[in-house]
């Protein structure tokens, strides 16, 4: 069954597997104990920080180990702010940032400080100078993701360091799912991963602040890792992790070429197969094995689940696959299309006969659930009427939207469809569609007892 979902978790590497059980029976004891067991134990932590620090770029004695990629970024954010807690207490991040610096954002909100979202444009990329012109007196900290995690776009990180250095910033850079595949410009002044992301075990992230960072840890002191992650240390995965990272590195030109190859014949080839798709992201610069789309008129949950049916296991950005029947922020940030939304993620040895297989069944994938929620539009009616009110309140997505497609015909050119709509898609999706099929978007209104409504008028 092929595997489609590495950047939510890659499969265990080999050369972590080799390493994980060797250390297991080799790094059991406390590291910081004298005797040998401890010194053996100790060798092997070290070791395993010098090859971290090495693919990361810093000074080993710049790099702790912690619990997992998310509190090594919450460590991080919290860290750096209250290190630089005279500066101010402002807090830069960009709008598509990874949930676990969105949340540190929030706590950071609530304790009292402010937090400023830089927008991105609609590849899912900050402008540098627009990121520049917020890190203003009063900042504390910068984030800024190395890549995205959901549509695969590279950040301008080089750029974005530039300023934050002439600015007096530091920049936390969330490199979760670009370390695997090659070190971060430099400029950075922190930087957090997780091991998981390129093939290592989970339950293991890194941390690594500069030298010359103010940086005060949060929470109870503890002795262990500069005193950044408390707690025994997890060395057999540590080690396991240390040793993929090098592994994955050593094989990222060649893999990443290979890769992109694959991907670069999905990007093309699902607009061909399939009607009414939005492939979302930057087309050049992004991760070697990711690649985003969305299709009009589908649920995002069924489209997923035929999908595993056929064998292929993908992820979405879909409201639709929500629990909180809310669109993915990072696509609400681009302006994109969210409804059917698939993320397609290679894990390294991607057979190419897997990719074409995938091809081959999405388009009937597709219709089948499209033709299962009735979203073939109706055929065009004399045009009777200037102005239609579709209600689609209580519906979810993708229905209001299907709803509009299959009466827009129905109004003449110049005339409008007015959608209501309570789902939190609605507003991301029906401008989506406008952009999509050459109609003219005109703005979000409410009826007299308060109901979300959404104006298009028919332009073609």
């Amino acid at each position: 069954m092929p595997y489609f979902d590495a950047a939510s978790a890659a499969p265990l590497h080999p050369v972590a597997r080799q390493a994980l059980l060797a250390a297991l029976d080799e790094g059991w004891a406390d590291p910081a104990r004298l005797y040998r067991e401890g010194r053996r134990a100790r060798l092997l932590l070290d070791a395993a920080r010098e090859a971290a620090a090495e693919a990361v770029g810093c000074r080993p004695d710049e790099l702790v180990f912690t619990p997992s990629g998310t509190r090594a970024v919450h460590s991080g954010v919290s860290g750096a702010l209250a290190g630089r807690r005279r500066v101010g207490g402002r807090l830069v991040v960009s709008a598509v940032e990874h949930s676990s610096v969105l949340h540190a954002g929030e706590a950071h909100a609530a304790a009292g400080g402010t937090v400023t979202e830089v927008p991105v444009g609609r590849t899912g990329a900050v402008d540098p100078a627009a990121f520049a012109a917020e890190l203003g007196e009063g900042t504390a900290l910068a984030c800024l993701q190395s890549a995205n995690h959901e549509v695969g776009t590279e950040q301008p990180v080089a750029e974005v360091a530039e300023a934050c250095r002439a600015a007096g910033v530091p920049l936390l850079v969330d490199a979760a799912q670009s370390l695997g595949w090659g070190p971060v410009p430099e400029g950075w002044s922190l930087l957090a991963a997780s091991a998981h992301k390129w093939g290592g075990p989970a339950g293991v992230g890194l941390l690594a602040v500069r030298k010359g960072v103010r940086f005060a840890p949060q929470g109870p002191s503890d002795e262990r890792e500069s005193g950044r992650a408390p707690g025994f240390e997890n060395l057999p995965a540590i080690v396991a992790a240390a040793a993929s990272l090098r592994a994955v590195r050593a094989e990222a030109a060649a893999e990443g070429a290979r890769l992109r190859e694959l991907v670069d014949r999905i990007r093309a080839r699902v607009p061909e197969l399939v009607p009414d798709v939005e492939v979302v992201g930057d087309p050049v610069r992004r991760l070697p094995h990711l690649v985003t789309f969305s299709c009009l008129y589908v649920d995002g949950e069924t489209l997923l689940s035929e999908l595993d049916r056929e064998g292929f296991s993908v992820s979405s950005g879909s409201s639709c696959t929500s629990s909180t029947l809310t669109p993915s922020h990072v696509l609400r940030a681009m302006g994109v299309l969210s409804e059917g939304n698939v993320r397609v993620s290679l894990p390294a040895g991607t057979d190419s006969a897997d990719v074409d297989r995938f091809l081959a069944v999405l388009p009937g994938v597709v219709a089948s659930v499209r033709e299962r929620l009735g979203a073939a539009p109706a055929a065009a009616e004399p045009e009777p009427t200037e102005e239609l009110v579709v209600d689609a309140l209580g519906k979810r997505c993708p229905i209001p939207v299907i709803e509009l497609a299959k009466v827009i015909g129905s109004v003449r050119v110049g005339g409008t469809v007015t959608v209501l709509s309570d789902d939190a898609a609605a507003r991301l999706d029906i401008p989506a569609w406008c952009e999509m099929r050459g109609q003219r978007y005109v703005g979000e209104t409410a009826t007299p007892q308060g109901a979300p409504a959404y104006v298009v008028r028919r332009a073609v």
